[in-house]
């Protein structure tokens, strides 16, 4: 399936209302904000919608994905994998639906002989997801930044070079920018993002 043909898909996977399980969208929600991509290059929301994702993924030459992977790692850790070891880490301890579905994404597409030719896997080590409406930890957070200048870094090394981006530009809707999205929620004293015990007990 090549009718929406790209050289290069750049993909975040992920939930934001589970904490650091948003980390894949908001590295892309950053570098569509920082960076002029010249065509050729998708930058793409992912969210969960697991074999949804298949014809994107197949139709692409080369894909970097950012995600949130348990790698048995200190919180905040950034990891790079490469290659044919992306479909290993994508299948490591399931923390989430998302990640199952992920899997089986780059299965079929290896399946059906239309596997990228190059892959990037940009995780990073989670330390909270069970919080419902919370955002980033810090520690995670913090790592932002690094991890997008590690995929322009990777893009520039495939010779599409990225230029610091003049004005506005928003990935998703205004409302679901980190900004808005962490003004809006209520705190954890204010309700529960847990869970109520009284039922988890039950």
């Amino acid at each position: 399936m090549r009718d929406i043909q790209s050289e290069v898909l750049v993909l975040g996977i992920g939930n934001l209302l589970w904490a650091d399980e948003g980390f894949g969208v908001r590295c892309v929600e950053m570098l569509a904000a920082e960076w002029q991509v010249p065509a050729g290059i998708s930058v793409m929301d992912g969210g969960t919608q697991g074999l949804y994702l298949l014809p994107y993924v197949q139709a692409a030459r080369r894909l970097i994905v950012f995600d949130a992977i348990d790698y048995g790692l200190e919180p905040g850790t950034l990891k790079r994998v490469e290659g044919d070891q992306v479909p290993r880490f994508m299948g490591a301890k399931k923390m989430s639906l998302h990640q199952t579905g992920f899997q089986e994404v780059i299965a079929a597409a290896d399946l059906t002989g239309q596997l990228p030719e190059e892959m990037l896997l940009i995780g990073v080590q989670p330390e909270e997801l069970d919080d419902y409406g919370g955002s980033l930890r810090p520690v995670v957070k913090a790592r932002l930044g690094e991890a997008v200048d590690l995929a322009v870094a990777q893009l520039a090394a495939w010779g599409f070079e990225l230029t610091p981006r003049q004005g506005v530009a928003e990935l998703n809707d205004r409302a679901l920018t980190m900004a808005a999205y962490e003004a809006g929620r209520p705190s954890a004293d204010a309700a529960s993002r847990i869970g109520d015990a009284r039922f988890l007990a039950a």
